[in-house]
């Protein structure tokens, strides 16, 4: 059911019935509440208009976290609830939510003293319930030093050692949809909800019925029909509510967060840091595959909502942070690979800056009937979605007296999570069973290890791809192209892969981590893409113009490389 292969087939399947419930938006709330609703027993079906967790959800700063700057807005609850979700999503996917060990260093003049962090990061553990063997621990000078000695000497008089979870927020997303669908669930991605669709009643009321959607591929225009419609679209969601009248007094405030990625050896932290930036705000320094990313800034942003952009002021502000606080880096904008910003969508409040506004989510009803969500966090997707759910079923309940489900979504291991171990002795056993056989010559445990941390169980699925067709029709690549077609193959198959900028950037995260292969790789991926799925010599050209599109606007601030002073 989640096969880009058989979409059509799908389709009209999905076509035949009345669902209980329509989620508009395939980003990590529409997933979560996906799953929820589903694993209720209630018959859902979720629509998006571009590819799933192409908006916010693939642009966030990849950390499940607790929040700990939240507590000097005295969010206590949200801090207390993500704080306590994070170790839920780290058991139900480990293979994607990892623990990172983080550097808070303490400076001079800086927004957090000694004393406020320390009872900071004690009351952070205390409400998340962090594990002992991860609770925080107060550095004196030279201990913050030695465990990263590229920080300013001169300002740092002593840190704090915490924990957050490392996560890919795309796969997260996919991961979810994949359980969803797997319980029964419809999802479509590249299929647009363009209008509501309503009865008459008796009295002459309007009464919502369903939603009319346009297969962006096809052009073909379908209704669905369900009993309940939420609208989890993100930075969207005043734009699908405006479709069923007035937005009322609740509106969205967007704003803007961009980050960088630099070589890993131009920026080569011992570990990931969170540091003072100056100007009241804080910003992650978190090394990854082969690259440190950088961010993330906070600005208020009213233009175009597909594909934001990132400018030079952007990067400069982030460039500039890291060189005050790692003066012996000297990073300048021509050390910048790729790069990303995503929207928040938070709710409007009069007389906020941007970082002032609150993180916590909210939902709210038009006198319709749709159910809207907005705001939130990463981290909270699944209180998120049993919020809504719970909305959801009341409505239902009232319209037909039906019982009312709790929410289970708790323990449910996501799809590729159930490693039955951790993660480097899966990898490690994996690598081991394989590594002899002839096909696989020259395979390395990285290799191994980096399909692991995306697939987790699943990446066995990737294996016995390559020794299939590593026989036939793959045999003339060598391993790494076997490898990565392999991925694609499953991607196309289990993830609803359609387009080579689905695989590039939202599966396998490449365009923003392994940027410098992908002209190597491009073109073989497209020709087999093009096989799985049959696509024309148009429909390539116009998958290849978008990809170099994404390709070019990851660095399209590099007008000119200069110097950030």
């Amino acid at each position: 059911m989640f096969s880009a292969i058989n979409r059509t087939e799908s389709i009209r399947q999905a076509l035949e019935r009345k669902y209980d419930l329509i989620i508009v938006g395939g980003g990590i709330t529409g997933a979560g509440i996906a799953l929820d609703a589903i694993t209720r027993g209630l018959s859902c079906l979720l629509l998006e208009k571009q590819d799933f967790a192409a908006g916010t959800s693939s642009r966030s700063t990849k950390l499940i976290h607790g929040g700990l700057r939240y507590l000097k807005q005295l969010e206590v609850n949200l801090v207390r609830e993500v704080g306590t979700e994070r170790a839920i999503v780290h058991e139900n996917a480990p293979h994607i939510v990892r623990p990172e060990p983080m550097l808070l260093p303490i400076i001079e003049k800086g927004s957090l003293g000694k004393r406020s962090t320390s009872l900071g990061l004690f009351v952070y553990d205390q409400l998340a319930g962090v594990e002992k063997s991860e609770r925080r621990v107060m550095l004196n000078k030279e201990e913050t030093l030695e465990l990263e000695p590229l920080l300013k000497e001169d300002i740092v008089i002593g840190g704090g050692s915490y924990y957050e979870y490392q996560t890919d927020d795309a796969r997260l997303t996919i991961e979810v949809l994949k359980s969803a669908a797997e319980r029964g669930a419809y999802a479509f991605s590249y299929m647009e909800v363009v209008d509501f669709t309503y009865e008459e009643t008796e009295a002459d009321d309007k009464v919502l019925s369903g939603v009319k959607a346009v297969d962006r591929f096809t052009g073909e225009e379908h209704s669905f029909s369900a009993s309940v419609i939420v609208n989890a679209t993100g930075p969207w969601v005043d734009e699908l509510r405006s479709k069923d009248g007035e937005l009322g007094k609740k509106r969205l405030q967007l704003t803007k967060g961009v980050h960088i990625v630099v070589p890993y050896e131009r920026l080569a932290l011992r570990q990931a840091a969170y540091f003072d930036v100056g100007d009241g705000r804080m910003i992650f320094a978190i090394p990854r595959e082969g690259t440190t990313y950088i961010g993330t800034t906070d600005t208020i942003y009213t233009e175009q909502l597909e594909r934001p952009n990132v400018t030079r002021e952007d990067v400069t502000y982030l460039l500039n942070a890291v060189n005050h606080m790692f003066p012996e880096v000297r990073l300048v904008m021509e050390d910048v690979v790729s790069s990303w910003a995503g929207l928040r969508p938070l709710i409007h409040q009069e007389g906020k800056s941007a970082s002032e506004l609150s993180r916590k989510d909210e939902i709210f009803r038009s006198e319709n009937g749709v159910i809207s969500i907005a705001g939130g966090k990463l981290t909270g997707y699944r209180k998120m979605a049993e919020r809504t759910v719970d909305v959801v079923e009341k409505e239902l309940y009232k319209r037909e007296d039906r019982p009312v489900e709790t929410c289970a979504t708790e323990n449910i291991v996501l799809s590729g999570g159930d490693l039955g171990a951790e993660p480097e002795d899966y990898a490690q056993q994996l690598f081991e069973s394989v590594s002899h056989l002839p096909m696989f010559l020259g395979l390395t445990f990285s290799q191994v290890r980096s399909l692991v941390y995306k697939y987790g169980t699943n990446a066995d699925v990737i294996l016995e791809h390559v020794m299939e067709k590593g026989a036939e029709e793959h045999a003339h690549y060598p391993l790494d192209v076997q490898l990565l077609l392999s991925e694609l193959n499953y991607g196309v198959s289990c993830e609803m892969v359609h387009t080579i900028n689905d695989f590039f950037i939202r599966r396998s995260g490449k365009l923003y981590f392994e940027r410098d292969t992908l002209t190597k790789y491009a073109d073989v991926v497209l020709q087999e893409l093009a096989t799985i799925l049959d696509l024309t010599e148009e429909e390539c050209s116009a998958q290849k113009a978008a990809f170099l599109q994404e390709y070019v606007d990851v660095v399209c601030f590099k007008r000119a490389a200069s110097i950030v002073k």
